[in-house]
């Protein structure tokens, strides 16, 4: 249903996910299994450190309607409803979090050809109300958010970027951390089906005067194979690789490596999501 440029969270998206996307130093195992009446049901196992937990969801679609339901270990049950027109060319998303209380919250986006608008305010007494918003056409895109506390009447965060795509390339300028750090990045893809992509990012931060510098690659070695890898400038090297054992199944391998470090042990995750 989405159309238009987008919301302001899409901005910088492109190079975020090939920076951070599946790149993991845990151990997880997820199953998925879905019914033809639109019922789905979620195990996910994860080991992280010398921790255990494990959390089962269910997800139900129905029309323009879609509730997910999580519980994990720790007793905690999220549930998120999700209904598509309402009004139209809008989007309402409902969420809480038990035994969290004051963990609701309630936002609706409106899409337009060329704008987009997203509302979402907590479901408590004194809220906090997070606005965005983006203008755009022809693959350029203006955008800004706020957040404003109205218990202590003061702004929790305000950014504003700029986002630029063609079909070869993803560019983007973030100004955020309430005007305390600017973040620039480069995606450029080789081929059509971007399976073959380079990927720039460069974060200042004012306050402190410290610049962090990263760069990327992904690299389909075939259909069902993905390498991945990135290093920024404090010398951590990334890599990834991700294998489609069977139609929608993935087999992930991720390391992170200290390069002016090595004499410390390298981080390794193993991540397996299995679906029908």
């Amino acid at each position: 249903m989405m159309k238009g440029p987008g919301l302001f969270s899409d901005i910088g998206k492109k190079s975020k996910d090939l920076l951070t996307k599946d790149y993991s130093y845990d151990q997880k195992l997820t199953i998925s299994t879905f019914s033809a009446s639109g019922v789905g049901l979620t195990s996910a196992a994860l080991k992280k450190g010398g921790l255990y937990s494990l959390d089962v969801g269910s997800q139900y679609k129905y029309k323009n309607t879609h509730i997910d339901i999580k519980v994990d270990t720790n007793s905690n049950i999220s549930t998120t409803l999700t209904i598509s027109d309402v009004l139209p060319s809008t989007k309402t998303i409902a969420s809480f979090k038990l035994p969290d209380y004051n963990s609701g919250k309630l936002e609706v986006q409106y899409f337009h050809d060329h704008a987009s608008f997203v509302t979402a305010v907590g479901l408590k007494s004194s809220p906090v109300v997070d606005l965005s918003g983006t203008l755009g056409a022809h693959g350029i895109v203006f955008g800004a958010e706020a957040g404003f506390d109205t218990a202590a009447g003061t702004f929790t965060k305000y950014s504003a970027g700029i986002g630029l795509s063609k079909p070869e390339y993803n560019a983007s300028f973030i100004l955020g951390d309430k005007g305390d750090s600017l973040k620039a990045s480069y995606v450029y893809h080789f081929d059509e089906k971007q399976k073959t992509s380079v990927v720039a990012e460069i974060t200042r931060r004012f306050s402190t005067n410290e610049n962090t510098v990263t760069v990327g690659s992904l690299y389909a070695v075939d259909p069902q194979t993905t390498l991945k890898a990135k290093l920024n400038n404090s010398g951590k090297l990334g890599a990834l690789l991700q294998h489609e054992v069977k139609p929608k199944s993935f087999l992930t391998v991720s390391g992170e490596f200290d390069t002016k470090a090595l004499d410390k042990s390298p981080k390794f995750g193993l991540a397996l999501a299995l679906k029908p």
